[in-house]
């Protein structure tokens, strides 16, 4: 069972817990409206058509650099219920970049005592980002619709290599066109 979070809370982490999801990285993001219901517009001919919450999910996707500065988009698609995308931690400062401490410290991984509670709270980690963006949709969707909601929890994916990636690009890419065999297909 994983660690709940400051063990008070009844829903277990899905997240890494050997992991700072602050780091440096390449994080594959699966965000899932409530109970999937089809806010976010519809696939006609293998092509995605957004609605106006659709254009709202997709126009505040693309704003997260402009508040998070060392965050890069890569490739992201909004589904009728669902978003993926891939974000990308660039930060030339970030002292939790697991291969520079290995480089400067040893050969081990670096463990910061009593931060591994806090590791991925925090400004500029995948969590605040998401919690951001579900934040501000959601303030701006119930103007449109005041049934509109997120699932709880969002889904993340470290990606540790560039095969991973393209293939993940390619899965976020043909989504439309394999919305049928999709997991999220309702």
């Amino acid at each position: 069972m994983s660690a709940k979070f400051q063990n008070k809370y009844r829903i277990d982490s899905t997240r890494l817990q050997s992991w700072d999801y602050g780091s440096n990285g390449k994080y594959f993001i699966t965000i899932c409206t409530c109970e999937m219901e089809h806010f976010f517009g519809r696939i006609a001919d293998e092509n995605m058509f957004l609605n106006e919450l659709g254009e709202l999910a997709d126009s505040y996707w693309r704003e997260i650099p402009n508040h998070f500065p060392y965050v890069h988009l890569d490739e992201f698609i909004v589904m009728p219920n669902h978003i993926h995308g891939i974000l990308v931690i660039d930060d030339p400062y970030n002292w939790k970049n697991v291969q520079t401490r290995q480089c400067l410290v040893s050969n081990k991984s670096y463990q910061n005592p009593g931060r591994k509670r806090f590791q991925n709270q925090g400004n500029n980690t995948i969590s605040s980002i998401i919690g951001s963006y579900k934040s501000i949709v959601s303030r701006q969707a119930h103007k449109i619709n005041p049934k509109f909601e997120w699932h709880t929890r969002f889904y993340d994916h470290i990606i540790k290599d560039q095969k991973a990636l393209q293939r993940i690009r390619n899965y976020i890419k043909y989504n439309p066109k394999n919305w049928r065999e999709d997991k999220y297909f309702e």
